[in-house]
């Protein structure tokens, strides 16, 4: 296995945030390409969060380290004091080490603009562009992990103490079971929360089977709110003779609305998409246009322009020596609530938004994802991507694992997340359809709680 040497710590902040938290900001670099130590070097940022009772950074050093593995792909980690598993393991006694991945939040963040020059002002070519993005996935992601916990814990005397937990939440999850397939002597134990990948060589299966749970919760949101049925194709219609353009100049078409269902398999999701298109359908019976606040709130709503890594590489996160070649389009249903024109023209019926899924449309109405099309188009059609697992591995796994499941999961398929999870040995599964991917967030203590007993072993 590839060596990986440790990260160089660049910069150390520390302060004292409300509710007891003891913060330490850490800047690392580390190496673009750890197969091409020539090809540069990016910044890693890494926000550790202690409980303040336990004294200053030197005391709290000593509380053994959970890494949180923020989803996406291409999100950043929010403030420790947003997130209840601060607390939740704060009281287990361990301090958190939140990580920006590579390419987001403070860790050398991609943008279109600095994917057009590097730092010296070097164009890059469409193609560089892509070359670059290429090493954004989870195999990198877990090296960066890596060189950190070798700066941060390489040289402590015991072996255990030299290792972390992970917390893995949805894509996060992924990148750590790729932990567990190239690492899996630098981790002490796993937990994943709507996170288990799926082993696969390319996208198709996988979304086949989200396409159908995208269906399922569409028709949960009209049963809910049968007035939407004729609200949305009113606001469909409008869109389809409007040249309407959200804040920042992207496109607002029929196709970016019907994306707001990305928000359907999250708690309270469904919900906030109905009060957003009765805001919208007032706004034309009113105004007769969408009002600057219905904009707004829809951009704020697709967050693709302020993190265009989620977007490049929403598909490749899948692929092992296949293309993705657009896979979200090449096998969605032909069901006419899902074909836009079919359904404005079936008075009663429905039109269907679609879920997690990237288009090739994407790239043109969105206005910074459209300064990277032929990126994408390069990334959708590449074949040789690297390994993202190792099954013999994993089959003979000795790190504790435990994993929660959703039955109802709109984002990573239960079937497929059971059937890897089958494949590691040792893991532990609660499954559940109670709860929605959002869980390590919206009901912190009973997922959390749940994957604790199955740690301790606790069973009736």
């Amino acid at each position: 296995m590839q060596k990986i040497p440790p990260a160089t710590l660049l910069e150390c902040e520390e302060y004292t945030i409300t509710g007891g938290i003891k913060i330490v900001d850490r800047w690392f670099r580390t190496a673009l390409d750890y197969s091409n130590p020539g090809a540069g070097e990016i910044t890693l940022f890494a926000r550790n969060a202690l409980p303040n009772k336990k004294g200053n950074a030197e005391c709290g050093a000593a509380l053994p380290y959970f890494l949180y593995l923020q989803g996406g792909p291409g999100f950043e980690c929010g403030p420790p004091e947003n997130h209840p598993l601060t607390n939740f393991l704060f009281d287990k006694g361990f301090q958190v080490l939140y990580l920006d991945q590579r390419g987001t939040g403070m860790s050398t963040p991609i943008s279109p603009r600095m994917l057009e020059e590097d730092r010296g002002g070097k164009k890059r070519s469409a193609k560089e562009q892509a070359e670059y993005v290429k090493l954004f996935r989870a195999d990198n992601i877990v090296r960066d992990c890596e060189a950190v916990r070798h700066a941060l814990l390489g040289r402590k005397e015991e072996e255990e103490d030299r290792k972390w937990g992970v917390v893995g939440q949805s894509f996060g999850g992924f990148c750590a079971v790729t932990y567990l397939s190239f690492y899996p002597e630098g981790l002490r134990e796993v937990f994943t929360t709507g996170g288990m990948p799926p082993l696969v060589n390319d996208p198709d299966e996988v979304y086949k089977a989200l396409w159908e749970k995208v269906r399922l919760r569409n028709r949960v949101y009209y049963k809910k709110y049968p007035l939407d049925i004729e609200r949305v194709k009113d606001i469909l219609r409008h869109l389809a003779k409007e040249d309407v353009r959200v804040p920042n100049g992207g496109r607002l078409t029929s196709r970016r609305f019907l994306g707001l269902g990305l928000a359907f398999g999250g708690h309270g999701g469904i919900d906030g998409v109905h009060h957003l298109v009765q805001r919208a359908h007032t706004d034309l019976k009113v105004l007769g246009h969408l009002s600057y606040k219905v904009l707004q709130s829809i951009q704020g709503n697709q967050s693709f322009d302020g993190n265009v890594l989620y977007a490049l590489v929403h598909e490749p996160i899948y692929c092992q020596h296949r293309a993705a070649e657009w896979s979200a389009l090449r096998t969605k249903p032909n069901d006419p609530e899902f074909n836009l024109a079919q359904s404005l023209e079936r008075k009663g019926q429905p039109a269907y938004f679609t879920g997690e899924m990237i288009f090739p449309w994407t790239f043109e109405d969105h206005a910074e994802l459209s300064k990277l099309h032929y990126v994408a188009k390069t990334l959708a059609e590449y074949t040789e991507w690297p390994s993202l697992y190792c099954e013999d591995v994993l089959a003979e796994n000795r790190v504790p694992v435990y994993a929660a499941t959703y039955i109802d999961d709109m984002y990573v398929d239960c079937t497929h997340a059971r059937r890897t999870a089958g494949k590691i040995r040792g893991a532990k599964e609660f499954v559940t359809n109670a709860l929605m991917h959002n869980a390590i967030r919206a009901r912190t203590e009973t997922v959390m709680g749940e994957l604790w007993r199955l740690r301790s072993g606790e069973v009736d």
